[in-house]
């Protein structure tokens, strides 16, 4: 074998090698296992991963990209005939290579244009949209124009494109799967090719695919995840009866629809049975997460496995996770290979015995010990939901809201008796009712009411008055809230819905709301039709509904009668004052309104990019509008950031901020949003601890329900070392708004000050699986790591949100001095063109032992109102130098001792 590319791997960090001459026979090697953790697409390389213990002090697995002797196409009578060959052995006919073999570190290339919204693929195809990224490729909704329907489009990734073995291999496969005619599958239509570029076209199944289901909830009711579980196996027993395999299932290739069925997709993968040997040899497919025994050693796979990898979906909906995990594709693969699953009724107690018993048979790691066809496991998934509460046994379903169907099946005779006990009970409660002539008092209702706003669907012909439907829901969020006896998701929770297909239920149950409000805009000229609807969550029933048909300039009156009404159907009381808030008015000019909307959604994304938009958008919105105080509190908000994340100097950017919220607050007095700026101005920059609590306090009496109010008074409670109530309002603000990720990751943030270090990973954790990109939750991660020694993870977690000065921390305590150094070099550097935090250089001076250095730096940090200082009293970075009086004195001057 002629080796053509190494990859060394340690835990937490890899690189890439190259290696002359390499030997996998040699006595160092402990265990070679043939592993992939997607699909391998070169179908003459093998692909070993090798653990090897030539170190004594770490464990490395070893990636060995090789190469087969190579086979030549003969021209003329297409016969393989080896890489040495210059003459077909058939034929006679001169052979010229045409393939070059791809080096481990080289990218296989087929030209292929970004596919945007409204583009046309092959002649035939309009893209709607992206739908996601898969190991083959990516996958597109798209319209058919020859058929006039739409599909879900798949384009093949060009490393496996070029390959023409796979391409074969799927074109036969595609022949089996397209045999398979089930409720639970998604039909595969065909496979095709245009300019290179090869594409799978199938069902398009509108719905949420498992996988997010799961993360969304944590895990799945156990009804709920037997009753998904069933349905695949329905799918999967169908499949097996023709024959396919589909060796790649897991939660994200199953899609709930609309009505709450499963549909197993990518059976695009899958492999006939009866059609051995057409995969190449050592060729991998599947994701280590759930990869059955058999497949991490490249074996053949029939339905067994796909048994295997339901099980571990099963295990992951009532448990949250998969049974087995690792920091590499190659620890998990091995641990499918080698240790026992933890019994999930260990992790979560509500699963039942049977249950929890039927799983680990999934998961037996001998083929032959587990369930030998789907449909043994359907039976037994049968009896155990059959033990379960009736109200638990079903998926819950989106129905139309329109009407309830209940179909009864009952004989006449059974009807009989209850029918007459019913009306005796009837006439007797008339005749009662007639005696005392007292009507029944009107039912309590509850304490606090709750409703989630949804964003509005934009239904105008051309799909342009997006930020009209967004503006109509933010504006009935922002006014709902202000009403002390109703609670409401903010628009971050609400708006992450935006465009997806979860069920009233789920959304109910994810936002802890009774009721949710939704509704359409369309627009045509200068008219404006609005349909909204408010639905109770527990039974889809109507509370409210209505239709509005105005000219686009009404569309505030429009608002304030939906709210209006909003409030007249949970039955909630206002006083005087909080009608007064609730039919407030900001600004009546459309466009103003529209730029604040764009400049809070950027806000929310927290980039430094994201921030200078939001900045232009709010300042475009007080150009239209001169006294927009909302827009004003906007731009706050904006160099608060700034200040805090050090991308401008304090001295630049708090004194802006609270020229904003002063502004703010001579044109609204009681504007809530403006005080809770103004207060977070005080205590990061003036460092006035009791003026900053008077000022969130405040904003909370004006506006108890506003998310972002009891973030930021946290972020105040945490640094000065009150970390129990810190707690209360990080809390408070996380069910107000459950899903927005500032405040989950400032949650876990608040842990870390506060020691609770295992609490604080998992929070952050939990954040990035909503969005893996969210920066600040990787700053506070790697924060964590960095102070628990486990540098290995911090490293990486610093790369991602590019954080020079944390990462030189990261080096000077991992004891890389020169690296350190060379960091400190580069920021200095940077400071000669851009502003750089004294406090965050100090603290790598710190940690190199430089003592006398880094107090120079905090003295400059002090003279420049540095925002980090605000949190030295907690913050663990600078635990080293406490009890240096120098520290001692400096957070008296602060006001923090």
């Amino acid at each position: 074998m002629r080796n053509i590319g190494l990859w060394i791997e340690k835990v937490g960090g890899s690189r890439p090698l190259t290696h002359p001459c390499f030997s996998p026979f040699s006595a160092q090697f402990r265990r070679v296992i043939l592993a992939q953790n997607l699909f391998l697409s070169f179908s003459h390389n093998n692909f070993y991963a090798i653990e090897f213990d030539s170190w004594p002090t770490n464990k490395y697995s070893l990636l060995i990209l090789g190469e087969e002797k190579r086979a030549m196409n003969c021209p003329k009578c297409q016969l393989d005939n080896t890489s040495d060959s210059k003459f077909c052995k058939e034929c006679g006919t001169q052979l010229f290579p045409t393939e070059k073999i791809p080096s481990g570190t080289e990218t296989l290339k087929t030209p292929t244009e970004e596919l945007t919204r409204g583009a046309t693929f092959a002649g035939r195809y309009e893209i709607i949209e992206e739908l996601g990224k898969g190991g083959m490729g990516k996958v597109y909704r798209a319209e058919d124009k020859k058929i006039r329907a739409e599909i879900a489009l798949k384009l093949i990734r060009p490393d496996i494109s070029v390959d023409k073995k796979s391409i074969e291999r799927f074109g036969n496969e595609l022949k089996m799967t397209r045999m398979i005619s089930h409720r639970n599958v998604c039909r595969m239509f065909d496979l095709g090719e245009d300019h290179g570029t090869h594409f799978i076209t199938m069902e398009y199944v509108p719905g949420e695919d498992l996988k997010s289901l799961i993360k969304m909830s944590r895990r799945l009711e156990v009804g709920t995840a037997i009753s998904i579980a069933k349905q695949i196996c329905a799918g999967l027993a169908e499949a097996h009866r023709l024959g396919v395999v589909h060796r790649d299932l897991k939660p994200s290739n199953i899609m709930i629809d609309k009505d709450g069925n499963a549909r197993i997709m990518d059976f695009g993968i899958a492999r006939s049975l009866q059609a051995k040997g057409i995969t190449g040899a050592g060729i991998i497919i599947g994701t280590p997460e759930y990869m059955s025994p058999e497949q991490a050693e490249a074996k053949d796979a029939d339905k067994r496995s796909d048994i295997y990898s339901l099980g571990v979906i099963l295990y992951e909906m009532v448990t949250g996770r998969t049974p087995f995990e690792g920091e590499t594709p190659l620890a998990i693969v091995v641990k499918h290979k080698t240790e026992t699953p933890q019994d999930p009724k260990l992790v979560n107690a509500q699963i039942p015995e049977d249950l929890s018993r039927v799983i680990l048979k999934c998961l037996e790691k001998d083929p032959s010990n587990r369930y030998q066809n789907a449909d043994e496991l359907h039976i037994d998934l049968e009896k155990i939901e059959k033990g379960l509460p009736t109200t638990a046994r079903e998926m819950p379903k989106r129905k139309p809201l329109t009407s309830r169907e209940i179909t009864l099946t009952l004989g006449w005779k059974k009807l009989l008796l209850p029918a007459v006990v019913v009306i005796v009970l009837a006439l007797a409660g008339v005749f009662l009712w007639q005696i005392t002539l007292k009507k029944a008092p009107a039912p309590p209702t509850s304490a606090q009411q709750s409703v989630a706003v949804l964003p509005f669907v934009d239904l105008s012909p051309q799909k342009d008055h997006e930020w009209l439907s967004d503006g109509i829901s933010e504006t009935l969020i922002n006014a709902l809230s202000r009403l002390k006896d109703l609670s409401v998701p903010a628009r971050s929770s609400s708006f992450f819905f935006k465009e997806k297909t979860s069920n009233i239920q789920e959304i109910g149950r994810m936002l802890k709301v009774e009721n949710v409000l939704e509704g359409t805009v369309q627009v045509a000229g200068d008219m404006l039709r609005i349909t909204a609807d408010l639905v109770s969550v527990k039974d889809g029933y109507h509370l409210w509904s209505d239709k509005f048909d105005r000219k686009l300039k009404d569309v505030f009156a429009i608002q304030d009668e939906i709210a209006r009404e909003i409030v007249k159907a949970l039955k909630v009381r206002l006083l005087g004052e909080e009608e007064v808030q609730l039919e407030k008015k900001y600004t009546e000019d459309f466009e103003a309104y529209n730029f604040y909307l764009r400049g809070r959604y950027f806000w929310n994304k927290r980039t430094e990019e994201d921030v200078k938009k939001a900045v232009e958008y709010f300042k475009k919105a007080i150009e239209r509008d001169p006294e927009y105080a909302l827009a004003y509190a906007g731009l706050a908000d904006c160099y608060i950031i700034y200040g805090s994340w050090a991308w401008l100097s304090s001295n630049e950017s708090f004194p802006e901020s609270k020229k904003a919220a002063l502004k703010a607050l001579e044109i609204d007095p009681l504007l809530a949003e403006a005080h809770n700026a103004l207060a977070f101005d005080t205590f990061a920059y003036d460092w006035d601890c009791q003026g900053a609590e008077k000022g969130f306090k405040h904003a909370l009496e004006l506006n108890p329900n506003y998310a972002v109010g009891h973030q930021f008074y946290s972020e105040y409670l945490g640094p000065v070392g009150r970390f129990d109530e810190a707690f209360i309002e990080i809390r408070r603000a996380q069910e107000l708004d459950p899903l927005s990720l500032m405040i989950n990751a400032v949650a876990g943030k608040i842990y870390f000050f506060a020691g609770k270090y295992d609490k604080a990973i998992e929070q952050l954790q939990k954040t990035l699986e909503t969005d893996p990109d969210f920066r600040p939750a990787h700053v506070y991660l790697g924060d964590i790591y960095l102070k628990t020694g486990m540098y290995i993870k911090a490293m990486p977690e610093l790369k991602i949100a590019d954080d020079l000065p944390r990462i030189g921390l990261a080096y000077a305590m991992m004891g890389k001095t020169a690296e350190a150094y060379q960091v400190l070099k580069e920021l200095v550097e940077q400071s000669q063109h851009k502003y750089v935090s004294s406090a965050k250089l100090a603290v790598i001076y710190l940690a190199l032992g430089e003592n006398n250095q880094g107090f120079r730096l905090l003295e400059r940090a002090y003279e420049e109102r540095d925002y980090l200082l605000s949190q030295i009293k907690v913050s663990p970075s600078f635990d080293s130098v406490r009890s240096d009086p120098r520290f001692k004195a400096l957070l008296k001057k602060m006001n923090l001792e």
